[in-house]
């Protein structure tokens, strides 16, 4: 039996890189995966497979996650599918990189509307469906080391992802008594498609290896771990943390 056996999870920009991995990780535990996604298919398609590989069911639904009809479609979507959705994993999310004095409204509107208007209405549709169907439920954040850390040319992205820190607090105090868990899980240095730049970039990297205690980089696969945690039985009592996950990055970091 999978620690998630029964479960239904929402996740978020699961077409690729650490949403992916995160799905198949879940379903790997036993739970029914809502596959989330923007754009080109395929990505989503093969998250699917990955899924039933791993002996567990999925769905397969477009949602831009910054446009509130859509996060509220596809909680009913997972509802009228499966007949409840009780995990959300708010993964999606981008960055753009700008000097402050030159980043522009659009930039700035982009960035807060998916990092952090989507996963504060996503996760007003899925309470609102958990509240009515009086059941409990687990919200997991994945945000950032940068919540807490400055992060130079990315001041959209820091302040979303702070505001997300400052939102699962608050949600942890007023969804607790309703039965729902709300944590971050904030990754540093992880290996990605996005980060495909930089793997290829060997003396960037080396210098970025060198701030790791650890010494590498961390995997989507990491990540996909401890949120599987976080959203089992054994995590029952952890509510209105950020977990990291970086290798010891935050605790050994200094800007150049």
């Amino acid at each position: 039996m999978g620690k998630l056996d029964g479960r239904v999870a929402i996740v978020t920009g699961s077409s690729s890189g650490i949403g992916q991995a995160i799905a198949e990780r879940l379903a790997t535990e036993g739970a029914k995966i809502v596959i989330d996604y923007v754009g080109p298919s395929q990505g989503a398609e093969d998250t699917l497979k990955a899924v039933i590989n791993a002996g567990s069911e999925g769905l397969v639904i477009e949602a831009d996650i910054s446009k509130v009809p859509e996060t509220q479609a596809l909680v009913e979507q997972a509802w009228q599918h499966f007949g409840s959705a009780d995990i959300l994993v708010n993964n999606a999310g981008m960055e753009r990189k700008s000097a402050f004095w030159q980043t522009s409204e659009q930039d700035y509107d982009q960035v807060l509307a998916v990092n952090l208007k989507g996963p504060f209405f996503l996760t007003q549709a899925f309470v609102q469906r958990l509240r009515s169907a009086k059941k409990p439920g687990r919200v997991v954040n994945i945000s950032s080391v940068h919540e807490d850390m400055a992060f130079p040319g990315f001041a959209t992205y820091c302040a979303s992802k702070g505001g997300l820190r400052m939102l699962m607090r608050d949600l942890a105090v007023e969804l607790g008594p309703e039965g729902i868990t709300v944590n971050n899980v904030a990754p540093g240095a992880i290996a990605t498609p996005i980060n495909k730049g930089l793997l290829a970039d060997r003396p960037k990297l080396d210098a970025l290896l060198q701030k790791i205690p650890l010494g590498r980089l961390g995997t989507a696969q990491d990540v996909a771990a401890l949120v599987a945690f976080l959203t089992s039985d054994e995590a029952a009592y952890i509510n209105g943390a950020t977990l990291t996950i970086d290798g010891g990055l935050s605790r050994n970091y200094h800007e150049q």
